[in-house]
């Protein structure tokens, strides 16, 4: 079983009864008492449960409804973000429009998209605008909204009503989490109403998310995932999750 499964059964199991032992998932999930304490330490750093004494219960505080710091998100899992970034550019085409929303994640897709792309960018984030500035041949256009620091990404109405007379070809979504039954959910509620109004317009759109999203559920929900063309990630995904991808016909995006 691949770590990634592992995590997301780890978290069903904890949403299923909020204190998980060490024992019951070693024997659960067919591997040692040990692999399960090395996979509690990881998940526990990435504020998805609480260690303690004999197993884990769910975390308390930033962990379940509050998004890390920008520049520590900046930090964590730079390398898969990178291949997410460019797996996502190659399913662009020249003379395309396509949205690219806010986050870490959203920012190293602008970075990759080829120097020579022709075509117009839509966007919410001023982060991936700054990226793309001097990009002869891309059109930027940036939304407007109430600004919120950090990832310095735009929303409220004036940004909803933005995305509303837009038809993109292709639209990447960021994410707070990525579970087969909650869906895509994030922690920002005009975010979200920005994210749906994107998602409704576009002829596709793919969601990016890097394995430590998986299992994980932020505080609100934009679609199920099933609703969306793909999703773009680093390695291979949980079967519940590829599932659910695969159930309304997307596809699981690798680099």
């Amino acid at each position: 079983m691949l770590p990634a499964e592992r995590h997301s059964r780890i978290g069903e199991a904890l949403r299923a009864s909020r204190v998980v032992s060490t024992e019951e998932l070693a024997r659960e999930l067919k591997v040692s008492v040990e692999t399960i304490r090395r996979d509690l330490v990881l998940l526990e750093r990435q504020g998805r449960l609480a260690r303690v004494h004999g197993g884990a219960t769910v975390a308390s505080g930033r962990s379940s409804g509050e998004e890390a710091p920008f520049t520590e998100r900046t930090g964590t899992a730079a390398e898969a973000k990178r291949h997410i970034g460019r797996a996502a550019a190659a399913l662009v085409r020249p003379g395309q429009t396509i949205v690219i929303d806010v986050g870490t994640t959203a920012v190293d897709v602008a970075r990759a998209l080829p120097l020579d792309f022709t075509g117009t960018v839509a966007t919410c984030s001023l982060l991936v605008a700054a990226e793309l500035s001097e990009r002869p041949g891309v059109e930027v256009l940036v939304s407007g909204g109430r600004l919120r620091s950090g990832d310095l990404a735009l929303s409220n109405s004036l940004a909803q009503a933005f995305f509303a007379d837009l038809n993109p070809d292709v639209a990447f979504l960021g994410s707070g989490g990525v579970d087969a039954v909650a869906g895509l959910t994030d922690y920002y509620l005009d975010e979200i109403a920005v994210r749906r109004t994107i998602h409704g317009n576009a002829a596709r759109s793919f969601v990016l998310a890097d394995s430590s999203k998986f299992g994980r559920i932020a505080r609100h929900r934009v679609a199920g995932i099933e609703e969306f063309a793909g999703l773009v990630t680093e390695t291979e995904p949980p079967p519940s999750i590829r599932d659910a991808v695969t159930r309304g016909g997307g596809v699981v995006v690798l680099p």
